[in-house]
């Protein structure tokens, strides 16, 4: 479980005082607790893996969305923190696809569907994102979804 993993490395890091680890992954935890609030979930409950894949991906998405505007203000060394921390989330994330399979997949379920024209975007993207299971980032399916609906 992905909520373990994140608490055993904060520990490991907490015990050798590794701050900047330390910092990253409380933050991670406090992400998950409060999705566990949200879900109404008991404190000592694990976070289903889906829902800390979920968490985990926010947590990078605003991280890139600083870093985007640190570089607008010409503030690199709070962007190259921000990547530092993009870097440790990451290693709790499944390895992404390429989006060479990630095609290869949409051509298979838009087949699959009949072609069903854009119409039939929200149904193939679905099925695209599930049977990535959290290995392919959202943007990168929907572009290609589009071009092969398109097609």
């Amino acid at each position: 479980m992905l909520d373990q993993q994140i608490s055993e490395a904060f520990m490991t890091a907490y015990k050798a005082k590794d701050e900047a680890v330390v910092s990253t992954l409380r933050l991670l935890k406090s992400a998950i607790a409060n999705k566990k609030i949200e879900k109404l979930m008991p404190k000592e409950e694990l976070l289903p893996d889906e829902d800390v894949l979920a968490v985990l991906k926010s947590e990078v998405k605003k991280r890139l969305d600083s870093i985007v505007s640190y570089k607008q203000a010409n503030r690199e060394e709070l962007a190259a923190k921000e990547q530092v921390e993009i870097d440790l989330i990451a290693k709790f994330l499944p390895e992404q696809m390429s989006e060479e399979k990630v095609r290869e997949l949409a051509v298979k379920i838009v087949t699959e569907q009949g072609h069903p024209g854009m119409a039939g975007f929200g149904k193939v993207m679905g099925l695209v994102m599930a049977a990535t299971k959290g290995a392919a980032d959202g943007t990168v399916v929907s572009k290609i979804v589009k071009e092969e609906l398109g097609k």
